[in-house]
Order: C-alpha cells, then structure tokens, then sequence
C-alpha cells in the first residue's frame, strides 16, 4: 500500500522526466540551426549558429571597399549582434514552456539573472 505522499513524489518524478525530455528535444532541434541577418544597406549578411558564434560573414558587394572603416566596422557589428539576438529568442522561445512562472528566460540567457537568486526571488 502506497502512502499520498509517495504517490504525489513519484507523480512529480514523472512529471520532471517528462519536462527533461522535452527541453532536450527542444534544445537538439535547435542544434543544427542558424540564424541570419542582412544590414539596412544589403551590404553584408551574418549567419550565427545555435550557440550564437559567427558561422559566416557574405559582402554581397564591393560597397565596403569606400567606405570609412569606422562605419564599415560599426555595418559588421551590427548585423552580427542582431543575428545574434534572433537567435537567442530563438532559443528562449524553444524552452519557454519549462520555464518557472515568474522567471525571464530572455534576461537569463542575457546574463541579467542571478540564477542563485532566482529560486529565492520566485518564493
């Protein structure tokens, strides 16, 4: 005979296990998945990859070559950096629903959440 307590434990085990396989079919979809951006001007696409590191940079002209470094430089870093926000929305959207009531995602995969903190803040 199982006691009320057992019973609710082993359902919340269940319910772990369910909500672990789930992040992890949710995380490897994302594995093999790119995201691009494209500068105001059509100058330069970024391609970052799941992780967000560079995967490829495309001049699709040779605009670049009159243009002052400064503002070439700022043209690349910009592309890049939205590239990388797409995809970390990506991703936070992906494992969004695993995510305790109350607690940001998106500021957590930002850094802006002490995630020793978190458990305490939520209480």
């Amino acid at each position: 005979m199982s006691s009320p307590t057992r019973e609710q434990m082993e359902a919340e085990l269940r319910r772990l296990e369910t909500t672990l396989r789930e992040l992890m079919e949710a995380g490897g979809g994302l594995e093999s998945e790119t995201e691009e951006a494209t500068s105001g001007n059509r100058l330069v696409t970024a391609k970052v990859d799941a992780t967000g590191d560079l995967a490829g940079l495309v001049f699709h002209t040779d605009g670049y070559q009159g243009m002052a470094a400064a503002e070439l430089s700022t043209t690349v870093v910009e592309v890049i950096a939205r590239a990388q926000r797409r995809m970390a929305q990506r991703a936070v959207q992906a494992h969004d629903f695993a995510s305790p009531e109350g607690l940001d995602a998106s500021a957590v995969l930002r850094g802006g959440t002490d995630v020793d903190e978190a458990p305490r803040d939520l209480e």
